[in-house]
């Protein structure tokens, strides 16, 4: 691909993902589209044949970032260190570039993103990155956890409505409340110091 024509791409995806959030998915056309960026509808189709091949290539480019960061885990022990730096790594796909923009055009938008396949992948890598956050604990509390830490980097950018909060502030406070949930991750209670759980024999006679 030249340089024009990828630069051509990414401009239709920018644009695109300007209409899919100020208005909507499925209210918005490829005429539309066309038509902000002052190109023919055979230009567009060039690039891409409808909308659901749009949304797919945003899918596509969080998919790339997310197979690294999962192949870069699998290489990784299952220590608290490791589980830290993936979700810090994750936090730095979240808040670079147009990332912000596409998460709101899913938060936006998941009605329409589930009935793609492009939807159903996504659902699969972070199924995939919630496995790799609790590896070495299986549990369903670490399950719970790891998901939840996922949950805390994506919704700080609509949860947390602070007026004047930066980026860089609402990544660390993304993160602090991460980190929390992760840190129980591997730990186990000692059933035996917790009244009525589990005593021993010797402990009722």
């Amino acid at each position: 691909m030249s340089e024009s024509t990828g630069g051509t791409r990414e401009r239709i995806k920018a644009v695109a993902l300007e209409l899919f959030t100020e208005q909507g998915y499925e209210k918005t056309s490829l005429r539309e589209i066309a038509e902000r960026l002052n190109v023919t509808k055979a230009a567009l189709y060039y690039h891409f044949k409808s909308k659901d091949d749009i949304v797919a290539s945003f899918v596509e480019d969080r998919l790339e970032g997310m197979d690294a960061l999962i192949a870069w885990a699998a290489t990784q022990p299952a220590t608290l260190d490791t589980r830290r730096e993936l979700i810090s790594r994750y936090a730095d796909t979240m808040f670079d570039g147009t990332q912000p923009s596409v998460m709101r055009f899913f938060e936006q938008n998941q009605t329409a993103l589930k009935s793609l396949s492009a939807g159903q992948q996504m659902r699969g890598r972070m199924l995939e990155l919630t496995d790799a956050l609790c590896r070495g604990d299986d549990s369903p509390a670490a399950q719970l956890r790891a998901a939840l830490s996922l949950f805390a980097v994506h919704t700080s950018w609509f949860a947390v409505r602070a007026p004047h909060i930066s980026d860089d502030e609402r990544r660390k406070l993304a993160l602090d409340v991460a980190d929390e949930l992760l840190a129980a991750i591997g730990t186990q209670p000692d059933e035996a110091a917790e009244p009525g759980r589990g005593a021993a024999p010797a402990d009722l006679g």
